[in-house]
């Protein structure tokens, strides 16, 4: 569908003519005109044409932009100050409040919502419509002007388009909308649109996380990390470790997007829409390597949360199950051979099929790939708080959209050129417009929701210092597919325009408009928690007082943890050192304490009760606690099919021994007949025999507990081949000496003659 019949279909009556005249400036480039050749563009229509883009249509969209967020900041307000106005006191009691009252101004709350959610609409189609002309305007026009990039500049300079304007408005519905629905006991907070705009829920093995996104300037990436690895420790992914040199590399990580010819995925994730789905194939490292591929579908619901489906699959089947041709019987086999619950068995089943058939019913394939190299932050066993950073974030076309010259083979489900050839960041070496590099670095917190728990202090500091810029709605699938398929797609995020500007801040700047925020959050609260409590402290002003800001070009946040770190450890000091001196005074005097002795030319031999108690006890950094579980042991049980078979095929091996002897043993019993030795060796033999098919028994058993619990000791145990390997010998002997003297008596029983050689070499054979 074109854009501008997109535009004219979504149009929102009482603003019909404040927005782009997106026809105006199409007739002015000429767009329509057959005989275009024969009239040149001269620097006179490229002057009236920028005139009417920047000074008149981007003056026009702008201004009413600006006019209406005040109308609705005012509206607010008002509202905020009739909920203040109705806080019970000694004067008013809170039965005064009539439920008709708090329908009011729920009413007007709720023309404020539905306001704020067209003009946000509004925001999204004008914002879409610049960029599509200035793109016209350079592709038909451009050959000596460009305009796209001074029209980024624009759109980034007025902020119109962003998020972060909505926010505080947002904040303050959110707080009335909690009073009021609290106060007419309709239970949980009715929220009409999405208010939490720097946060996203998110659903994980059962536990709910609040997500929060941000982009790095690569100039304060190390700060960053740094910052970082004071409370959490770098995240070695045991995958990796089997594929990369001792596992000290950070995992490159590869993510195959689906999607169809008309994008209704990108669609519905761009425009919020309830249930809003993307699918995805991701694996870590080379894909010649064979690595574990995951194929997951991410659902926004109406509640806005998130949940996750996913399984493993094979590449060779990747294809197959995109065409239905195959529903992972292979998969659900294995699973019921190695003993797994129905329950899991059948969870299996519907998420593969209901994957499937999302996957069929919309004709989903793929057509974006996003590479990048991941750095992840958690404590052993300890998943409360999980960090990520992103870099080297790259998107690359993966989609059959011109059948002429596809960039993927139909017949494939991936870009053979990129996987054949081993391509690595920055992927030179294939078309450079079918690449888009991501100019930041992308950081993901994820902190898990307990009740009553407040967030580590740190995280706050390092969500509101100047080293991360906010992108709370950011999707590698939205922005890769604005990025490289614009003219397929109507909408694009609002991020874009961010990419133009220089996201670094002042460190002063930053940490003030964060105190400001939260002077203000701390006041909303207030108000709102006097009209929920009663009484009178609906008259009192808020407590908060903003901390002392730190000075301009100093990392805020470095600042504090080193006074953090240098006031922890200087009380630790005091009263280590005032004990010591309570214990050495009798022994100090007449002397000067440290100077001269050994511990002042080594400390490292000083014998005081401080230096002990130092060096026996290991100072662990702060905010970090002794690991309890290994982190081999971290997680759900994965266990490698050939690890399985080989403990089978060594039990194997034994029972075939166990054959062997038995059979042996059988046959020497039965043809002994009326010999007594005989009878003996073959009882022998079947005691042997019995003892290695125990042992191979007792050994499957114990080898497999120790699979299950993630030993650590050998696998190997020589008391068994070493026990059996010396019966046998001794078997074997005893039975050579027996028949040997058997043979000596026989010997002496015969007459001595010249077959006599014969005779007795005849009885030994």
């Amino acid at each position: 569908m074109r854009f501008g019949r997109t535009l004219r279909q979504s149009i929102y009556p009482p603003w019909k003519d404040r927005y782009i005249d997106y026809s105006k400036l199409k007739v002015m480039l000429r767009e329509d005109t057959k005989d275009d050749d024969d009239v040149p563009w001269t620097e006179e229509d490229e002057n009236r044409f920028c005139d009417e883009l920047f000074n008149v249509q981007l003056e026009k969209v702008a201004r009413f932009q600006e006019e209406a967020v005040a109308a609705l900041k005012e509206q607010a307000e008002t509202a905020f100050d009739k909920l203040r106005d109705m806080t019970p006191s000694d004067d008013r009691p809170k039965s005064d409040i009539t439920t008709a009252r708090l329908k009011e101004l729920q009413g007007e709350l709720d023309a404020v919502t539905n306001e704020v959610k067209e003009l946000k609409k509004y925001s999204s189609l004008n914002y879409t419509g610049f960029l599509k002309i200035a793109k016209k305007h350079d592709r038909k026009r451009g050959d000596r002007y460009k305009v796209r990039p001074m029209m980024r500049v624009s759109l980034s300079g007025r902020g119109f388009n962003s998020e972060q304007a909505y926010s505080p408005l947002l904040t303050k519905l959110s707080l009335m909308y909690y009073a009021i629905n609290q106060s007419l006991d309709e239970g949980e907070q009715r929220q009409p649109l999405d208010l939490e705009l720097d946060s996203l829920q998110e659903v994980h093995n059962g536990e709910r996380y609040t997500a929060h996104k941000f982009w790095i300037h690569p100039d304060n990436l190390l700060e960053v990390k740094t910052a970082i690895l004071r409370h959490l420790p770098a995240l070695i992914y045991s995958q990796q470790a089997g594929t990369e040199p001792d596992g000290n590399e950070d995992p490159k990580i590869t993510s195959l997007y689906f999607d169809n010819s008309k994008f209704s995925l990108y669609s519905q994730k761009v425009g919020r829409q309830v249930d809003a789905s993307s699918v995805r194939l991701r694996w870590y490292g080379q894909l010649n390597e064979r690595p574990s591929l995951a194929l997951e579908q991410k659902t926004v619901l109406e509640n806005g949360t998130s949940e996750e489906k996913k399984f493993s699959i094979k590449g060779k089947y990747v294809r197959p199950f995109i065409d239905g041709e195959y529903k992972m019987e292979k998969s659900v086999q294995k699973m019921e051979r190695q003993g797994q619950t129905a329950e899991a068995i059948q969870s299996f089943k519907t998420t593969t099929e209901e994957i499937q058939e999302f996957i069929l019913q919309g004709k989903l394939e793929p057509v974006l790939r996003a590479n990048y190299t991941r750095t992840a932050f958690q404590k052993p066993a300890d998943d409360r708080v999980r960090i990520s950073i992103d870099t080297d974030v790259v998107f690359i076309r993966e989609d059959t959209l011109d059948r002429d010259r596809p960039c993927r083979d139909p017949r494939e489900w991936h870009r053979r050129d990129i996987d054949g050839n081993n391509m690595t960041f920055p992927f030179k070496n294939i078309n450079q417009s079918e690449v888009s590099r991501f100019p930041f670095a992308l950081l993901e917190i994820k902190l898990k929701e307990e009740g009553g728990r407040k967030r580590p202090g740190w995280v706050e500091d390092l969500m509101a210092s100047h080293l991360v810029h906010a992108a709370p709605r950011f999707s590698k699938f939205v922005h890769g597919v604005a990025s490289l398929f614009e003219d397929y797609v109507n909408n694009l995020p609002l991020w874009l325009s961010d990419l133009e500007t220089d996201i670094r801040k002042d460190p002063q700047t930053a940490h003030d408009a964060e105190e400001q925020r939260k002077a203000q959050q701390a006041e909303d609260a207030l108000v709102v928690g006097s009209f929920l409590g009663g009484g009178g402290g609906a008259t009192k002003t808020s407590s908060y007082k903003a901390a002392t800001s730190s000075p301009v070009g100093m990392s805020y946040l470095s600042e504090r943890a080193a006074q953090d770190a240098r006031a922890s450890l200087s009380q630790s000091l005091r009263g280590e050192r005032g004990a010591e001196q309570g214990d050495e005074d009798g022994a100090s005097n007449g002397r000067q304490r440290g100077y001269g002795t050994l511990s002042s030319v080594l400390p490292g031999f000083s014998l005081s009760r401080y230096s002990r108690a130092k060096r026996q006890r290991a100072q662990l950094p702060e905010g970090v606690t002794k690991p309890e579980v290994w982190l081999k042991n971290a997680g759900p049980l994965q266990v490698e099919p050939k690890v399985w078979l080989a403990n089978e095929r060594t039990f194997l091996k034994w029972q075939q021994i166990c054959i062997l002897l038995g059979s042996l043993a059988i046959s020497l019993y039965t043809a002994a007949g009326e010999n007594f030795v005989a009878e003996c060796m073959g009882i022998a033999y079947i005691a042997i025999a019995i003892m290695a098919g125990l042992w191979g028994y007792v050994m499957l058993h114990k080898r497999r507990n120790m699979i299950t619990e993630r030993s650590g000791k050998d696998f190997d145990n020589m008391i068994g081949p070493l026990a059996v390997s010396a019966a046998l010998i001794v078997a074997l002997v005893l039975n050579f000496v027996f028949a040997y003297r058997a043979a000596l008596a026989r010997l002496g029983s015969q007459p001595s003659n010249g077959t006599e050689a014969a005779w007795v070499s005849e009885q030994l054979i």
